[in-house]
This record gives structure tokens, C-alpha cells and sequence, in this order.
């Protein structure tokens, strides 16, 4: 049974799915799994539903041990018969426990071989993955999950597994062996020996060998993306090392940097869940680290700490947004904590800016484009007078010049100094050869000061300028052809 991606769903189960992620990303878990029963009732093979409601299940159960529950002791009485007559059934059975007791071993393994029965391999997999990253040192399970991936010729996969096995165990031989293997037998299928001649395909040996040559280059020069699966696997490799020595500079950054790619990869696969939020937090605590082993010495760790601390903040301000959209009546008694929490967040968002940039501008004085990022910072805030002096200094940089005297102007307009704001809106237009959207910007604010000063000709001749280039940019055309009386 083929995978249903969120673009197959139909348009009532997408709608689902996606008020469902919403609510996870605010912690709303059991509505995730309310909303998402009935969508995986009507689409069992939707991997990332039923991927959304296990994090779901992790989060409303995190800190809590699995045990033995009453519906979990009932699974081994009827497991065996319902996936050979109904697998699909046998699934449903198998949620029913998980979504209280996600990290239950019968439960995992009844969802794994109804999975297999069903022919839905990749909910097989998920299974076991589930139970592996419950269950960190259990090589039994690890090796059921590798056996699992070479049945479905994931070499890769497998030699991963079997890294951690190892790390458990390094005197695990059958965790070698199989490694050793499945390492040979995804270096066949990367150097396209599966095709050579020798063995019955087309592919010459000097094309084969030049092709390996240009993927490695690829490589060295970073271009391969990496898969979560192998990040995973580098990680696992470097933490021994780390944790003996977590003063050590580089390993620290190169920790920090897996798990920001980790959680960078993770977002472009739209895996979504408290993993990857999870990973961010890591990157962001790795970054911290380094940090403080620097006392803050070295400015693009100092940046990328705060930087990943501020992507953070958003992606719950987005989340709260999102949801809070969605919320008929925002006086409800259970909706005005999350009401509460999104103002706080915005406040300290903020807060959290100006503190930043402030701290960027102290330790760096003579950087104009600090100090255009710091004004920026404060015009946003609604510190008009503090931003001016800022952005005069910032004009000074051909980098943001004409960036720092648009918001100049802007600064100008809100304390009502329009004469100022003009003629610094004209001297920035003046410079720019080219009406792209920076120009049209300043243009039109230029503009709309000359219509409050009431200098109606002067106004109208600013937007024909636009007008004349790009119709539809914002109300121009509107205004412009009002002018004429149509």
C-alpha cells in the first residue's frame, strides 16, 4: 500500500491535518489526536498523520514511564488472529494503546507486523524507530529495526543502526557483520556497480569510476545534502567523544552545527513534532555551550546562538498565531492562558531584539551595519528618537545607505517632521538609478507625505513614476487614475 502524501488528502482531511499541527505546535495534544484518529481511519497509509499524532501521544505523556495498561495486556490476545484476517484493523487496535502509552513495546510491535501484513513498509519501519528511541541501549529491538531495513534494501539505514548496536555493545559481532554488509552493499548502489557491465548492466567501469570521482568532490565541497538518518549517525559518532572532553572548542561547534542541519533538514522534510523542536533546542544549547567556553570571543557563535534562541521564539509566536486563528472565541477560559502566553512572547521577543543588537553595536562601535540593524531594531519598537541617531550614523555604510535613510524617513514621518521626512525620502530616491521594490517603496512613502502636506501635484507625479513601471503595485493604479475623474 503506497504512502498518501498531505497534498493527496482530501480537502475536509487536509483541513484536519493541518488544524491538528497547529495544535501540536502549542502543546494542544489531545486534540492532535481527536482530530487525527479520524483522518488515519480514512487514510491508514498517511505516514505523517500518523507520525504527528505519535509526537503528539510523547508530548501528553513525556515524563511518564510506559507500562503495562489494560488495554496494553489485551494486545497479545487477539494481535496474533486480527493481523493475519485484518491488518488494517489490527492498526487501528495497536493506536488505541499508543495514543495513551506511545512508547508500549506490544503495542510498536503489534503496529509493526500488522504494518508488514498490510504492506505499508515504511509504518513498519516507524514502528520499530518509535521503540528504538524509547528504548536507547535495546540491541534486541535495534537489531530487529536493521534486519527490517536490509529486507527493504536501506543500506544506509542499516549500517546506522547497527553503529549505535556497537556503540552499546562493541563486541556485538552480528551487529558487525551486518554493518560491514550493508556498508558494501550501499557503496554498490552509490557507485552504480549494481549497473557495471560485469554484472549485467550497461555502465562502463572508467564512466562508474568517474562518477564516484565527481560525488566525491560533491561531498568534499558540502553540496550533498545529508539525510536525518545520517546526521543522526554523525552525531552518535561524535557525542563519546564530546562527553569525554566538553570543553573541547571544535567538537563543541561541530555538535552545535549538526543539530542545527538536523533541525534545518528535518523542517525541509516537514517532519514537524517535539523532535525537531527538540533539535533546535539542542543546536541552541551547543551554541550556548561554546559560548561560554569563549566568554562570548567569538562573534559568529555569539550570532548564532542568538540568532537560533530568536527562531525559536518565532516558531512559538507562529504556532500561537496559527492556532489562535482558528479559535471562534478567544475569551474561553481555556484559550486566554495561550492569549496570555503569545502577548508575553511578542514583549519578550522584542525585548530580546534590542537587547541583542544593542549588546552587537557596544562590542562592535565603529560597524555601520550594526548600527543599522540596532536602528532598525528600534524603529520597530517604536523608539522613533532613539532609532534617528542610529540610522544617521548607519548612512554612512554604501552597504545600507539607502536602507538606513528610508526608515530615516519613516522615523521622521511618525514624529511629524515631514519636511525632514521628504527630503530625506527625495535624497535617497535621487541615488537610485533603478525603480526596484526599494525605490517604489521610498517612492510611494515620499508620496504619501506630500499628500499630507497637501502638495497634491508634487504627490501625484511620485506615483505616476511608479504608476508608469508597475500597475499593480499596491493602490497606485487606484489612485493615480481617481486623479483623472474614471
Amino acid at each position: 500500500m503506497a504512502l498518501i502524501s498531505e497534498n493527496q488528502l482530501t480537502s475536509s482531511q487536509r483541513a484536519l491535518y493541518l488544524k491538528a499541527r497547529s495544535a501540536n505546535e502549542i502543546g494542544n495534544h489531545g486534540y492532535v489526536i481527536q482530530l487525527m484518529q479520524s483522518v488515519l481511519k480514512e487514510v491508514p497509509n498517511f505516514l505523517d498523520g500518523r507520525k504527528l499524532v505519535r509526537a503528539a501521544a510523547l508530548g501528553a505523556t513525556k515524563g511518564k514511564k510506559s507500562g503495562m495498561t489494560l488495554q496494553s495486556t489485551t494486545l497479545g490476545l487477539t494481535a496474533s488472529s486480527t493481523v493475519k484476517k485484518d491488518p488494517i484493523a489490527a492498526i487501528e487496535i495497536a493506536e488505541k494503546t499508543l495514543a495513551t502509552d506511545p512508547k508500549s513495546v506490544q503495542a510498536n510491535q503489534l503496529l509493526f507486523e500488522a504494518a508488514k501484513k498490510a504492506e505499508m513498509p515504511e509504518t513498519a519501519s516507524f514502528a520499530l524507530e518509535t521503540l528504538v528511541a524509547a528504548n536507547p541501549n535495546d540491541t534486541k529491538i535495534m537489531h530487529q529495526l536493521a534486519d527490517h531495513y536490509i529486507s527493504l534494501g536501506e543500506s544506509d539505514k542499516a549500517v546506522a543502526i547497527c553503529n549505535r548496536i556497537l556503540q552499546v555493545n562493541p563486541k556485538d559481532l552480528e551487529a558487525t557483520k551486518k554493518g560491514k554488509d550493508s556498508s558494501a552493499s550501499s557503496t554498490m548502489k552509490k557507485g552504480g556497480w549494481e549497473n557495471s557491465a560485469g554484472t549485467g548492466g550497461t555502465a562502463s567501469f572508467r564512466d562508474l569510476i568517474k562518477n564516484q570521482d565527481e560525488t566525491k568532490k560533491l561531498e568534499d565541497k558540502g553540496k550533498i545534502v545529508r539525510t536525518v538518518e545520517q546526521i543522526i549517525g554523525q552525531i552518535a559518532d561524535l557525542y563519546p567523544e564530546w562527553e569525554q572532553n566538553q570543553a573541547h572548542v571544535d567538537n563543541s561547534k561541530r555538535m552545535a552545527s549538526l543539530y542545527e542541519q538536523l533541525y534545518e533538514v528535518s523542517i525541509a522534510e516537514n517532519l514537524g513534532g517535539e523532535e525537531t523542536e527538540e533539535n533546535l533546542d539542542s543546536a541552541v544549547w551547543y551554541y550556548g555551550h561554546c559560548n561560554t567556553i569563549l566568554n562570548s570571543g567569538d562573534p559568529n557563535i555569539q550570532r548564532k546562538f542568538n540568532d537560533l534562541q530568536m527562531k525559536k521564539l518565532d516558531r512559538r509566536i507562529t504556532a500561537l498565531e496559527e492556532w489562535l486563528g482558528t479559535v471562534e472565541d478567544a475569551t474561553h477560559p481555556e484559550v486566554l492562558p495561550y492569549v496570555d502566553e503569545l502577548a508575553n512572547l511578542r514583549e519578550q521577543r522584542s525585548a530580546t531584539l534590542l537587547e541583542v543588537a544593542k549588546k552587537r553595536v557596544d562590542d562592535n562601535p565603529t560597524d555601520l551595519a550594526l548600527r543599522f540593524e540596532y536602528g532598525d531594531v528600534l524603529m520597530r519598537a517604536g523608539r522613533f528618537t532613539d532609532a534617528i541617531p542610529e540610522l544617521q550614523r548607519a548612512r554612512q555604510n554604501p552597504n545600507v545607505r539607502l536602507k538606513a535613510m528610508n526608515l530615516l524617513g519613516q522615523c521622521f514621518v511618525e514624529k511629524a517632521m515631514n519636511d525632514l521626512a521628504v527630503s530625506t525620502f527625495k535624497s535617497a530616491a535621487s541615488e537610485m538609478l533603478v525603480m526596484d521594490n526599494l525605490k517604489k517603496e521610498i517612492v510611494y512613502k515620499l508620496a504619501m507625505v506630500l499628500e499630507k502636506m497637501g502638495k497634491k501635484e508634487e504627490y501625484l507625479e511620485n506615483l505616476k513614476l511608479i504608476y508608469e513601471v508597475d500597475y499593480g503595485y499596491l493602490d497606485v493604479a487606484q489612485r493615480v487614475e481617481s486623479s483623472y475623474g474614471s
